[in-house]
């Protein structure tokens, strides 16, 4: 089937990328890639430091944990004030704002007494990093839909793909020359470069006759028309339960690598970034997949994928075949993203393009909210053992394939 047009930028706006000059579209490409790697470089670059932290704070690791899914609750959380928002004000506003607050909050994390201040900044952090990736993802669904869309979402991901091949790398390496406390001003360097770069290179995609109005109760109304749909709801489940089971990935394997199976820091960063680079390589060969095949083919590809990668994690651990086992478990389990989060991703916003930036809100309060859930599950019963994690990765990919079977739409 062919791929449905970009949508054509109104006066005012830059041009849908596929038409802009090349230096232009890579710039957007490069923006809206760092936009969307908050996620990651937020989670990932202070994971090999976690241990460290339960040591200086003198408390349990499911207690540093919870720093973790304190910042996962505000990504969340903050799509939903962001997005709506953006559908209001424009794209740039509401992003510009969650940049400088961003840095902001980095920094004062980096100061922060006590595990409990650090949770509570990690929270305001995650809301004020919210604003890159619901804008992000709603400035593509303004140019693009369909198998385009899907396209220029991989393609996002040779940019954002890096942070988590980058994030636990760039954290390791630091922890030799500083502490936990230097991976915070890092990423507040990051945030403030981010603004930079937007406020100069970043175009506005929403001009001010597509806006919306209606204030709290249209974006009320919007979300349950959302929330009611159940096309939307089978590509926003669908993807949120497969990046649920990654979030458990992400919070358990640092534990479960380090603790259970006696890597070092540095081993575990390399690890970690071997299983994005497998992620960015599935996202590319599924966009040149999509010459051939549709993108909800695609995305349940992917969630069989990652169920694979689950059965072989449980079974790696059950049977005690150690790192050889698990390994390229976690792998698969990672991979699949790349074929999972783009197409679903497209699928849903292109269901209601007229309210990009609430879709994109509800679209990541789902991933992120599952991924809060899933974090803190991963690490129940200690981390001596892998079986939390892999139980809870197992879980997540079930509930991804058996939603996921349900989407038939082909655009």
């Amino acid at each position: 089937m062919t791929s449905t047009p970009p949508i054509t930028a109104p006066p005012g706006t830059a041009p849908a990328p596929a038409s802009a000059p090349p230096s232009r579209r890579l710039r957007l490409i490069l923006i809206l890639g760092g936009l969307s790697a908050f996620g990651p470089l937020s989670l990932d670059m202070y994971l090999p430091a976690l241990p460290e932290l339960a040591g200086e704070f003198h408390v349990p690791d499911a207690t540093v944990q919870l720093t973790l899914t304190a910042c996962l609750v505000g990504l969340a959380a903050g799509q939903l004030i962001a997005g709506p928002l953006s559908d209001t004000y424009g794209r740039k506003k509401p992003l510009l704002i969650g940049l400088a607050g961003y840095a902001l909050a980095s920094v004062l994390c980096a100061f922060a007494p006590s595990a409990e201040a650090l949770t509570a900044l990690r929270l305001v952090q995650g809301l004020a990093g919210a604003a890159g990736l619901v804008v992000a993802r709603a400035m593509v669904g303004d140019l693009h839909t369909g198998k385009a869309a899907a396209r220029f979402f991989a393609l996002l991901m040779l940019v954002n793909g890096l942070a988590p091949i980058l994030a636990p790398l760039i954290g390791g390496r630091l922890l030799a020359v500083t502490d936990w406390r230097g991976i915070f001003v890092v990423l507040a360097v990051i945030g403030a470069g981010l603004l930079a770069a937007a406020v100069r290179g970043l175009p506005e995609t929403l001009p001010p006759e597509r806006r919306s109005s209606g204030g709290v109760g249209r974006t009320l109304r919007v979300t349950r028309r959302l929330l009611g749909s159940g096309e939307f709801m089978t590509y926003a489940l669908g993807g949120g339960f497969a990046m649920a089971a990654l979030f458990a990935y992400i919070s358990g394997s640092t534990f479960v690598l380090q603790n259970a199976y006696g890597m070092s820091p540095q081993s575990f960063s390399l690890a970690f970034a071997a299983n994005a680079v497998a992620l960015v390589a599935v996202a590319q060969l599924g966009a040149r997949l999509l010459n051939r095949h549709t993108p909800a083919t695609l995305m349940r590809a992917g969630f069989l994928l990652q169920l694979l990668g689950a059965a072989l994690l449980l079974a790696s651990v059950a049977t005690g075949l150690g790192l050889p086992g698990v390994l390229p478990s976690l792998l698969l389990v990672v991979a699949s993203i790349g074929l999972t989060s783009p197409n679903a991703t497209a699928l849903a916003m292109s269901t209601h393009p007229e309210a990009g930036g609430t879709a994109s809100a509800v679209l990541g309060l789902l991933q992120y909210g599952m991924g809060g859930v899933a974090a803190p599950l991963a690490g129940l019963g200690g981390t001596g053992s892998a079986w939390p994690m892999a139980a809870t990765i197992g879980g997540f990919a079930v509930l991804a394939a058996v939603v996921g079977a349900r989407g038939t739409r082909t655009p």
